[in-house]
């Protein structure tokens, strides 16, 4: 495991206290990732409670729950890491769960859709800020022999969020969909008073330049007009001036972006970065395998709730199969990187797998929705498929990288994942249209939607084949 380097930590005879705490410590920041990385999935299966909650609501409009939270979450992920290495990882963690914590509440109360929309960049102004502060306290609050382990299982816990998420989800609307928010209410405050209590504060030294936040606040512009304009695009006309409008808006600012990036002391990109052939092509094949997973999941869940009417919890339960694969066939995985398996080729493996399900669900739909056989194979292919390739990617995408680039390289990379939910939601709408549809004008929706997931899945499978690392991965998480 990859050591950081240059830390203020606790004092020595502090030491012992920590170490015999470390298991407690590792199960508040798990259990705060956790809950941010639910916030991603849980709403999901909340999505057309929500709209009925908001009467008048439109799916372009609905969409903003979902696409506010990811932007915001894409767009500050890096400096947010940055800043609380530099100011304090403890501090920097406190200050983002009290934020979720405190937004979650706003979110459930909010007097009409677009305030709910503001909370829900007010709840991802706070995950960005405690999923790095709690990787980072991780990786200098344990005793270095147990870090490489914790990692492991804090990496496990996010991902297990994805699986629970809808059939959570599910069982909370059957109460209000209020309560998909108000459940963090109970695990944040449990979460600060064991932060309080047990973490030590730590900062990197190394850390001298505040990141550029104004770079930050062009990308989430450039990503939030470029979504804009997908979703809105079919309701103001593909040519039509606020498309257009919109399309120019997002070209500007990805190409001031990138001049901050070459240019600015402190950019929330190194360029040099993506000069390690693995790491960029890893980034490349994450924006587009979770642009293909961003569109899935939610198609899915509306094509149950709206198509076969299944209630909010029978959407979870029934969508459940799919991530359930997910930590089987990464073990699966594990074996075959064991046995020789390069990680291009399991994640290329893994993202044919996602392409065949969405094909299956396309070449399957009908009318009239048969869960067992028209959704359930389609589904648990993707699910496997997501086993397959989401831990090879994650873990591969900076064994290239210098020592001291790591933590930025993973924030790079999730900020990639991110970018990829966004556009995969944008996608997804654009070709919907709307939540009304019915017969075969809802069919004929979903059946664009899914022959697009596979066709950008095909894509993801061509560019995984970039990721050929120099070093590997052992069974413990150790480059070699």
């Amino acid at each position: 495991m990859v050591e950081t380097s240059q830390v203020v930590s606790a004092a020595p005879e502090a030491q012992p206290q920590a170490r015999d705490r470390s298991n407690l410590i590792l199960l508040v920041l798990c259990s705060a990732a956790f809950m941010a990385m639910l916030d991603t999935f849980i709403v999901n299966v909340a999505f057309k409670a929500i709209g009925e909650g908001y009467p008048g609501s439109t799916l372009s409009n609905l969409s903003w729950v979902l696409n506010a939270y990811t932007i915001v979450y894409a767009a500050l992920l890096i400096p947010a890491g940055r800043l609380a290495d530099r100011f304090g990882r403890k501090r920097g963690f406190l200050v983002g769960l009290t934020v979720f914590t405190l937004a979650s509440v706003a979110c459930a109360v909010g007097p009409t859709l677009w305030w709910l929309v503001g909370f829900r960049v007010l709840q991802a102004a706070g995950a960005a800020l405690l999923t790095p502060a709690s990787l980072g306290l991780l990786l200098t609050a344990l005793p270095a022999e147990r870090r490489a382990g914790a990692v492991k299982i804090w990496a496990t816990s996010t991902s297990l969020a994805a699986a629970v998420g809808p059939v959570v989800g599910g069982a909370l609307v059957k109460l209000s969909w209020q309560w998909v928010f108000l459940v963090n209410v109970p695990v944040g405050v449990i979460a600060l008073i064991g932060a309080v209590a047990l973490l030590p504060e730590t900062e990197d030294v190394t850390v001298t330049r505040i990141p550029d936040l104004f770079g930050a606040l062009i990308l989430a512009i450039g990503l939030g007009a470029l979504a804009l304009a997908l979703v809105k695009g079919q309701e103001w006309g593909w040519s039509g001036s606020s498309t257009l409008v919109a399309f120019a808006a997002a070209a500007v600012a990805a190409a001031l972006a990138i001049a901050r990036v070459l240019t600015h002391a402190s950019p929330i990109v190194d360029p040099n970065l993506m000069k390690v052939r693995t790491f960029l092509w890893a980034n490349v094949t994450a924006l587009l395998f979770c642009t293909a997973f961003g569109a899935v999941l939610p198609s899915v869940v509306l094509r149950l709730e709206g198509g076969a009417g299944y209630s909010a919890l029978a959407t979870g339960l029934a969508v459940a199969p799919g991530p359930l694969m997910v930590p089987v066939f990464a073990a699966v995985g594990q074996r075959l990187a064991e046995r020789g398996w390069s990680a291009g080729y399991l994640v290329a493996l893994g993202n044919s797998l996602v392409c065949a399900g969405a094909v299956a669900l396309a070449l399957s739909a009908r009318t009239e929705v048969d869960y067992p056989a028209q959704v359930l194979p389609g589904w648990v292919i993707i699910g496997v498929g997501v086993g397959f390739s989401l831990p090879s990617l994650l873990a591969s995408a900076t064994v290239d990288l210098p020592p001291a680039q790591v933590s930025t390289g993973s924030g790079i990379v999730n900020t990639s994942r991110q970018l990829g939910y966004v556009l995969g939601v944008a996608m997804l709408v654009a070709l919907l249209g709307t939540l009304t549809a019915s017969g075969n004008d809802a069919l004929n929706g979903f059946r664009h939607s899914w022959w697009a997931i596979a066709a950008v899945a095909l894509l993801s499978v061509f560019t995984a084949l970039g990721i050929t690392a120099r070093r590997r991965l052992d069974s413990v998480g150790r480059v070699s």
